[in-house]
């Protein structure tokens, strides 16, 4: 496996607000996270970090996530957890009102692939060079276009695209959903919305598929991209890529 994480305030932000990593332990297991923070007081970055840093103390804490079943109790269990976390915080700071962040993640074993996600970061499975999103947004535009009162082409211009239906530390319960992924992918890319509202799935292919390119340079290569067109917002990315002849 290859693979590497990078985040970028942009162009526009004062501050990042997204945290992002890849984790791998002694069995050749690997969780990928990014997670956009959002609130008052840089309280994004302190929701954001939260997730990262739970998240990859407790995984390095286990030698093996064990099965499928295990891998999604182990998530549910610690998501709530950091859900937790994030709403007491803000009660304890109430200058920190509105504090949340979303969470996007992957986790890989030689028999799985999981996806997970809340809010609106991506998660993407690769296959023949070609990105498939696995992950659902949870955005009040999104639910529009499934009760068919948007296109999808209005709603990627609506003025409330951005809107969340669901954040980590919203409430004091938060449901991840999970996506059970064929571990044939050939890769693996999770996003903040900084990426996917700068470009298109066809713009990052194409990053992506150029075989000059080592997988730090396509990483670097589309967050220049994103704030050549404006960095707009925070922009994060963690891939991972199966090296050829690597057994699914």
């Amino acid at each position: 496996m290859k693979s590497f994480y990078l985040t970028d305030a942009g162009k526009v932000r004062s501050h990042n607000e997204d945290s992002v990593t890849i984790l791998k332990n002694s069995n050749n297991e690997y969780l990928m996270i990014v997670a956009d923070g959002m609130g008052g007081h840089r309280a994004g970055e302190v929701a954001s970090s939260m997730v990262v840093t739970h998240m990859g103390k407790r995984f390095s804490e286990i030698s093996s996530i064990g099965n499928k079943v295990d891998a999604i109790n182990w998530l549910n269990d610690n998501i709530s957890e950091i859900n937790q976390n994030i709403f007491n915080y803000t009660i304890d700071h109430p200058e920190s009102a509105g504090m949340g962040t979303t969470v996007v993640l992957a986790l890989l074993t030689k028999d799985y692939l999981i996806f997970g996600n809340i809010g609106d970061s991506s998660g993407f499975a690769i296959k023949n060079n070609k990105l498939h999103k696995v992950t659902h947004d949870h955005t009040l535009v999104n639910l529009l276009v499934e009760a068919g009162d948007l296109t999808e082409e209005e709603a990627k211009y609506h003025p409330k695209k951005n809107v969340l239906m669901k954040a980590l530390g919203g409430s004091e319960k938060v449901e991840l959903d999970i996506f059970d992924v064929d571990t044939s992918a050939e890769g693996i890319l999770l996003c903040s919305d900084g990426l996917t509202n700068m470009l298109t799935n066809e713009q990052i292919e194409k990053v992506l598929e150029d075989q000059e390119l080592d997988i730090e340079e396509k990483v670097i290569k589309l967050i220049r991209k994103c704030n050549a067109r404006g960095g707009n917002d925070n922009i994060s990315i963690a891939y991972l890529v199966k090296e050829s002849g690597e057994l699914a």
